[in-house]
């Protein structure tokens, strides 16, 4: 008889290859819904926790969810079920779901969502563009990862790649495209703020999603080229790549259980 594979499992591989300590103090981690024996049917790894990723799992079979974002952020003051976080959260307690979050333990750690982003666009000889101080080894853990195409590209073959791999049907860029690009810097989600470290780490451009308005500026001004390839694009290749982590780490433990992935959730933008 095959073992039985609670949520408890889960957490404890989860929290093997993405330490709950190295996650940011304002963050929320963990499991947001749910209880840790409850026995596992299969799960479901979606970047964001939607009534569409529930209503998905429940048609698969799925009663356990991983997401990359916490579906309780900040604390709650009122549970309000005609409100789509409430929703999401009745639904969940309603279909006995248990929902987990692995988001920036997940985005520092070797392997994890700015390495899967790295490695999806072809980066080698990759290191931590920001290294985290908390961090006892700091040349591993860290937000962004800097890393070398293998070959040099002008801007108009890097565009094709990223809009190719990432799905993209457009890409913003502020600054001047480089003539060449050989080193380039990544950071998955909203990384604004890592910009001017990509500068000084010697990349002749930086592409992260959600950057503001005033580092474009600043990207204008030094002639650094900054590319927002957007939120979700950034930081969706995480999906595939959690799942072959939590399989990897089930079957160190000798344990079997189907990990699916969302074929539902798209980005949210849509250009016209």
């Amino acid at each position: 008889m095959a073992a039985v594979v609670c949520v408890r499992d889960l957490i404890t591989v989860l929290d093997k290859f993405a330490a709950p300590a190295l996650a940011e103090g304002w963050d929320n981690i963990g499991l947001m819904v749910g209880e840790p024996d409850l026995e596992i049917s299969a799960i479901l790894i979606a970047l964001d926790p939607t009534l569409e990723v529930l209503n998905e799992a429940k048609e698969k079979g799925c009663n356990t969810i991983v997401t990359h974002h916490p579906l309780i952020f900040k604390g709650l003051k009122s549970l309000r079920t005609d409100q789509p976080e409430g929703r999401v959260l009745t639904r969940a307690l309603t279909d006995r779901l248990a929902i987990i979050a692995c988001h920036t333990n997940l985005d520092k750690v070797p392997g994890g969502v700015n390495e899967m982003l790295a490695a999806h666009l072809g980066l080698v000889n990759c290191r931590v563009l920001v290294p985290d101080s908390a961090a006892s080894e700091l040349s591993k853990v860290g937000f962004g990862r800097i890393g070398d195409l293998p070959v040099p590209l002008n801007f108009e073959d890097f565009k094709g790649l990223i809009r190719e791999r990432l799905d993209l049907q457009v890409v913003k860029v502020a600054g001047p495209p480089p003539a060449e690009i050989t080193t380039v810097a990544v950071c998955g989600g909203s990384g604004s703020e890592l910009a001017p470290a990509a500068r000084v780490g010697g990349a002749q451009i930086y592409l992260s999603g959600e950057i503001k308005h005033s580092m474009a500026r600043w990207a204008e001004s030094v002639e650094f080229c900054i590319v927002d390839g957007g939120h979700f694009a950034t930081e969706n290749v995480m999906v595939s790549g959690l799942a072959k982590l939590i399989q990897s780490g089930f079957a160190e433990l000798d344990l079997a259980v189907a990990v699916l992935t969302t074929e539902s959730q798209t980005c949210p933008f849509r250009y016209y």
